[in-house]
């Protein structure tokens, strides 16, 4: 990995990183999935700041039309707070839609992801979210072309209970493998199936396509070396991502049901709502009767 890379990843040491939320199959694409913010800080109201905005602003505007993109502003010249040395670094940013969402949704997406760094790195010179349907970043460091397959987030089902055979293996690895293997063209996002597993990847697209074949090829070599027989596990690397899952469709947004649970739910509460209503007629025809009776009894 280059140095760039490294100086660009660990700008943001105030990483945090947060477990998916539990969701069902229809989970919202602006779910939190992790987000960070770098150390150096701006004044507010200064020079930094209306440059920042402006590249947001573009940011929200270019995701109207489509699902990639992404800016570079000219440097602010000054600006910083006490006791950092001013720069004037051209201002970097950039948005992606998963692969599967339509330009609608993306832009709502986007939207939602600048509104939120607005609060969660007020003040900050850099700042990056990842959502269930987009990420946005931005920074005075250069990150757009360069490489980083550094691991971000990484989440397994739990195995206790859950008897991995050499059939799910098989099935498991023949869908990494679907997802991992290149034609040739530049595909940044894949998605691959064999019997009930599911696989999705995806790369940044600022990467090459070399960079963007080696980028997940780390991740899916992370992926089985961390969740091993795990159902399912997520493996976000600094440029790219995979996401693998079996036994059915789960939700992009982490450990939900999926979707057998969600029909057999469903019908039970159908049937619960039909037996009560059954319960209730039978009640009322008893009173009803009841009150006949009675009439009939006073005459």
């Amino acid at each position: 990995m280059s140095s760039p890379a490294r100086s660009s990843s660990f700008r943001f040491s105030c990483l945090w990183v947060l477990p998916f939320l539990a969701s069902t199959v229809s989970s919202s694409i602006d779910t939190f999935v992790f987000g960070g913010c770098s150390t150096l800080k701006y004044s507010p109201g200064s020079p930094y700041q209306e440059v920042l905005n402006s590249l947001l602003t573009s940011l929200v505007n270019s995701a109207e039309f489509s699902t990639y993109s992404n800016f570079t502003a000219p440097g602010p010249g000054s600006g910083f707070g006490s006791g950092s040395s001013p720069q004037n670094n051209p201002l970097y940013g950039l948005f992606q839609c998963r692969g599967d969402l339509n330009v609608d949704d993306c832009s709502r997406c986007v939207n939602q992801a600048v509104s939120r760094l607005g609060t969660l790195c007020v003040g900050s010179c850099g700042g990056l979210l990842q959502l269930d349907g987009c990420l946005v970043k931005y920074d005075n460091a250069t990150f757009l072309g360069v490489q980083d397959k550094t691991v971000v987030l990484k989440k397994c089902a739990p195995i206790s209970g859950y008897q991995f055979n050499s059939d799910e293996a098989a099935k498991r690895d023949s869908v990494l493998g679907y997802v991992e293997t290149s034609d040739g063209t530049y595909k940044p996002y894949r998605t691959g199936w064999s019997g009930g597993a599911r696989a999705v990847a995806q790369c940044v697209q600022d990467l090459s396509s070399g960079e963007c074949q080696d980028c997940l090829t780390e991740a899916i070599g992370q992926l089985k070396s961390n969740c091993g027989g795990a159902r399912w596990g997520d493996m976000f690397l600094g440029k790219c991502y995979v996401r693998y899952f079996e036994g059915g469709v789960r939700s992009h947004a982490g450990d939900g049901p999926s979707s057998d649970d969600n029909v057999e739910k469903t019908l039970a509460i159908l049937i619960g709502l039909i037996a009560a209503v059954a319960l209730i007629i039978v009640f009322l025809s008893f009173l009803g009767k009841s009150y006949e009776r009675s009439k009939g009894g006073g005459k």
